[in-house]
């Protein structure tokens, strides 16, 4: 989940009252007159400044000005130095890692940018992070079965899915992982085609 933040924005001429997001990868702003939502990807903003408690970026389409106060200054600072998907996913520096199922080139060489102790195929008992890649929620169960007996004390699970798919959906990978006596805690988009859905044993059962 992003950052939140009820203001006034000003698309050119146009001046709206809404509630701005700032997800990981984009800039979205809900009019609340209910007209249709304005998505600024980071990818396609050529230049953003805090200025006054104003936060001004320029886009595609002319230049935008959100009035966040003292949240303008922290919000172009993402903008600006967006964190990997890496550091979103919570891979540091020395950790252990497993990864069980298919998963994509660059995200391998992500890994062992920051760690050499990367697990493939298997979940090794000192992992920190566990990834597991489904793509049905057929598949679900038993791998989920499998992981959860390797998850120890502080050790956090990772299921990546594929988007807008029938075969498995979010609310299964929610149910499963709740079923399993683990705790969602973050979701995160991991890829144009997938999402990864974090959870944790509970405090109380460690």
């Amino acid at each position: 989940m992003g950052s939140e933040a009820a203001c006034k924005a000003h698309f050119g001429k146009t001046k709206l009252t809404g509630k701005a997001l700032l997800e990981t990868a984009e800039l979205i702003f809900r009019p609340a007159d209910g007209s249709p939502s304005r998505k600024l990807p980071f990818s396609t903003i050529k230049s953003a400044q805090a200025i006054d408690g104003q936060l001004h970026v320029q886009t595609p389409n002319g230049p935008a000005i959100f009035e966040l106060g003292l949240t303008a200054e922290k919000w172009c600072h993402k903008i600006l130095h967006p964190k990997t998907r890496a550091e979103k996913l919570g891979v540091k520096p020395g950790i252990h890692v497993s990864l069980l199922g298919d998963f994509d080139p660059d995200f391998f060489r992500e890994l062992r940018a920051a760690t050499k102790n990367v697990y493939e195929g298997k979940f090794d008992a000192t992992s920190d992070l566990i990834f597991l890649s489904v793509n049905s929620a057929k598949n679900l169960a038993p791998a989920l079965n499998k992981a959860t007996k390797s998850i120890k004390g502080a050790t956090a699970l990772w299921i990546v899915y594929p988007k807008g798919q029938k075969e498995i959906t979010e609310i299964d990978v929610l149910s499963s992982g709740r079923k399993a006596g683990l705790k969602d805690v973050k979701i995160v988009g991991f890829s144009p085609t997938h999402t990864a859905l974090k959870f944790v044993v509970p405090l109380d059962k460690r």
